[in-house]
């Protein structure tokens, strides 16, 4: 079996760029990943502040509440 010249050049060729095109492909998908994560990591902080901040506000309907009865307990 014989390879043309040409053939086995462009083959080469053509291994290469698809090498570096995956090469390229998985360098911006580990920058996108890197990316989510800090993104995960900033968001974080945020949601424990925002589940504080439930549990505070259900905290304080509830004492608005308890308010509101002992005003409309102490009407005549």
């Amino acid at each position: 079996m014989q390879f043309d010249g040409k053939i086995t050049i462009g083959l080469i060729a053509a291994i290469a760029l698809e090498t570096v095109a995956g090469l390229l492909w998985a360098g911006r998908a580990a920058q996108r990943l890197e990316a989510l994560e800090e993104q995960a990591r900033m968001a974080r902080p945020v949601a424990e502040r925002l589940a504080r901040l439930e549990e505070q506000t259900r905290d304080i309907r509830e004492a608005l509440a308890r308010i509101e009865r002992k005003i409309e307990g102490e009407r005549p």
